[in-house]
């Protein structure tokens, strides 16, 4: 076990390196690693190859309810050049509840903090629906190792703003997804629990994700399933158009969950659209 301090801060983290190992396919095995940021434990996923210095990292960060298991085709998916790190936020995947519910503001400082910690240097943010909140507040929370954000399915559209049509917005989108994403989506959410996730979706709710997308000085690129039901066409290009530098990409045919039913086509948007490959 390795214990850190910085100075100069709260933070501390117990990191416990290669306590899981999970495969994916023939292609990619995780190591799963435990981290403590500020008393808030995180669940990180990373590939055994090993990275040139100096590549871009790709931070991927689940929605409401979830885990870093509907990431795991997409994670396969990315280039394998790229560093790709998929995350379990506190509160989810079965780690500890945070003490008190957390802002969208919070969970995004932590984070920031985080990633800062782990000294990535150049980031890429990925974040699916309510992880889009989050990683908008963790670029603007430490905006210096982030060259670019990545908003899939981003919520709330203003279509929805509240929990009944949230609710109304997700079954449909049940109606259309996968056999195997809704397996996925359905053992998380029983694993987060109805009051967790009823806490966060108020949250969620609450955040204005349109006013913060102009504050960032980053590109942005916002993905969205062509049927979509949660994330709207009209509201998704709306994000794009706020952005300091944003571009939109639709996936036909695809719902709220693209990147799990076609991660080749996200992982193709994402390279193509890269800060790098600009």
């Amino acid at each position: 076990e390795m214990l850190r301090s910085l100075v100069g801060s709260e933070m501390c983290i117990r990191d416990r390196c290669g306590t899981a190992r999970h495969t994916y396919g023939e292609r990619m095995t995780l190591l799963s690693r435990r981290i403590v940021v500020a008393g808030h434990a995180f669940r990180l996923h990373e590939s055994t190859e090993t990275h040139a210095p100096g590549v871009v990292t790709y931070v991927l960060v689940h929605g409401i309810g979830m885990s870093h298991r509907y990431f795991a085709p997409l994670h396969a998916a990315l280039p394998r050049s790229a560093r790709v790190i998929s995350i379990d936020l506190p509160g989810f995947a079965g780690l500890p509840q945070p003490e008190r519910d957390l802002e969208v503001e919070d969970m995004g400082r932590l984070l920031a903090e985080l990633v800062a910690v782990l000294a990535l240097g150049r980031v890429v943010y990925v974040g699916h629906s309510m992880g889009a909140q989050w990683v908008l507040e963790a670029a603007r929370a430490r905006p210096e190792p982030v060259e670019g954000v990545v908003l899939i399915g981003a919520v709330v559209d203003e279509r929805h703003r509240t929990l009944g049509a949230q609710a109304r917005a997700l079954v449909v989108d049940t109606l259309g997804e996968t056999p195997a994403a809704n397996a996925v989506v359905l053992v998380d959410y029983l694993r987060c629990g109805i009051r967790r996730y009823l806490k966060q979706a108020r949250r969620m709710i609450e955040y204005s994700t349109a006013s913060t997308v102009p504050a960032l000085q980053m590109p942005v690129l916002v993905i969205r399933g062509g049927d979509d039901p949660v994330a709207g066409s009209e509201w998704s290009h709306a994000l794009g158009a706020a952005a300091h530098d944003g571009v939109v990409v639709e996936i036909p045919g695809q719902q709220h969950n693209v990147h799990f039913s076609a991660p080749q086509a996200v992982a193709e948007a994402i390279e193509g659209w890269a800060p790098s490959a600009r």
